[in-house]
């Protein structure tokens, strides 16, 4: 299967399953188009007919270009078929009962009162509530005993707003140190973070133990403050970007995301993208907000289209700040078209509700936070384990090759089903889809990949 589409002036041939990207001329993307439709010598007199009053399009000319679509056919490199689909199944079983990640709840409250939280408030539509390091401690040997021989280990501080238990954390991290030399284990620790309670304590702490940083900026002032304010209805983007700038100054500008949601008000958020660039940060991340149809916040049909456009002024912009030797970083255009991730990942996903849980304050098992709250997707607890193993079943079987829908799409080993969640909030199903997730995925890989050929070939000019 090939992908072909034209971006940034350039034309593009993506071979799904080899992964090799093309960028060819005119002639050679018609040709690929129809390399499989037509006989050689009905192709080569269409594009003699088509392209034959170009001055340097000759049949001799094409009939070399036929040969070298050959070549990269039988080295693999274009029209490769699909070998994956019979082993999703068995690659995903290999890693069956082992959970290499957590994500702690280490606080169901909030400071913020933003209207488009998921997560009702930070309360999950539940009780408040603040994870004792009791439990806390629980979960690690959850996490210690159910990571089979997997050496790093990752743990994110979610909430709510997780400075809320600030002591505790620090007292959890400081134990996970000393119980990682008795284990053979290493944690990699990850803080999300509204920013209010950051000071001097916090940015000490967060660059001496987090190995990332996740701080929630909606960019534009005027475009923050209408969704992340205070209980008392009050703006926080004045309070907290001199806090994130000192933070991210003292990381040495690496190691953290900023971390932004764009809505209907929005969907122009490459205004956002630039402010933030304005304001000193450069490892970026701005998403899509996901909520009903009937949300004010949700993006419409006439949003998307700006939004894809959007994302193309973006690719833009970062080829013309890498050419100037000031690169950012789009966390969605993060893509390693030369080696990538490796085809268990492709073809199995996140790995939420087996790989990947969430652990709530009273310590219950979830698939991932966004579960978190809905009772028909407890798994169980960090005291016995998973329990609800016919709910898990649902979950080790997802995988690109699970989704009908996902069988014919180009981008299916880029997204690798997609998001669990989102399916199952948009179709009543884990192993739906989120079609309007989807068409902006494509976007953007389509754009990620552009990028990313473009900065090669423009390496290649130097």
């Amino acid at each position: 299967m090939i992908h072909r589409y034209t971006l940034g002036g350039m034309y593009i041939v993506l071979d799904v399953c080899s992964g090799s990207v093309h960028v060819v001329d005119p002639v050679a993307y018609d040709m690929i188009g129809l390399f499989e439709e037509l006989p050689r010598e009905e192709l080569l007199d269409r594009m003699l007919a088509t392209y034959g009053h170009l001055e340097d399009v000759n049949r001799g000319e094409l009939e070399e270009c036929y040969a070298q679509i050959e070549e990269l056919r039988d080295a693999g490199r274009l029209f490769t078929p699909d070998t994956f689909a019979d082993k999703a199944g068995a690659l995903k079983q290999k890693t069956s009962g082992v959970v290499k990640a957590l994500c702690l709840h280490v606080a169901h409250t909030c400071n913020l009162n933003c209207a488009y939280c998921f997560a009702s408030q930070g309360k999950y539509h539940g009780e408040r509530a603040i994870m004792s390091l009791d439990v806390a401690k629980r979960a690690m040997e959850f996490l210690i005993e159910s990571s089979g021989t997997r050496h790093n280990l990752e743990v994110d501080f979610f909430g709510g707003e997780p400075l809320m238990n600030l002591d505790m954390l620090e007292e959890l991290v400081a134990w996970c140190r000393e119980r990682e030399k008795e284990c053979g284990k290493h944690f990699r620790f990850t803080l999300t973070t509204n920013g209010l309670l950051i000071d001097d304590r916090v940015i000490d702490f967060a660059n001496r133990e987090m190995s990332n940083v996740v701080l929630s900026l909606d960019g534009r002032r005027e475009v923050h403050d209408r969704y992340r304010v205070d209980y008392a209805g009050r703006g926080s983007w004045e309070r907290i970007v001199p806090k994130f700038q000192k933070l991210v100054e003292a990381r040495g500008g690496k190691n953290y995301y900023m971390r932004g949601t764009f809505t209907h008000e929005n969907p122009d958020f490459l205004e956002d993208i630039r402010e933030m660039l304005r304001l000193g940060f450069r490892e970026l991340s701005m998403e899509p907000v996901v909520c009903a149809d009937d949300d004010p916040s949700a993006l419409t049909e006439e949003d998307l289209e700006i939004v894809m456009k959007q994302y193309e002024e973006l690719a833009a912009l970062m080829l013309e700040e890498h050419k100037k030797g000031t690169p950012f970083t789009f966390y969605h255009y993060m893509i390693d078209l030369k080696e990538g991730p490796c085809i268990y990942k492709r073809i199995s996903g996140c790995g939420s509700g087996t790989e990947y849980m969430a652990v709530t304050p009273w310590g219950d098992l979830y698939p991932c936070h966004q579960f978190v709250g809905d009772e028909r997707f407890r798994l169980g607890d960090i005291w016995q384990g998973v329990t609800n193993t016919e709910r898990q079943a649902e979950f080790a079987a997802c995988n690109v090759y699970a989704r009908p829908e996902c069988r014919d799409c180009w981008a299916r080993l880029y997204c690798s089903g997609g998001c669990a969640a989102n399916a199952y909030h948009a179709t009543g199903s884990v192993r739906g889809i989120y079609e309007k997730g989807c068409r902006l995925f494509r976007r953007r890989m389509e754009c990620a990949i552009m990028l990313e050929a473009a900065k090669t070939l423009a390496e290649g000019e130097q």
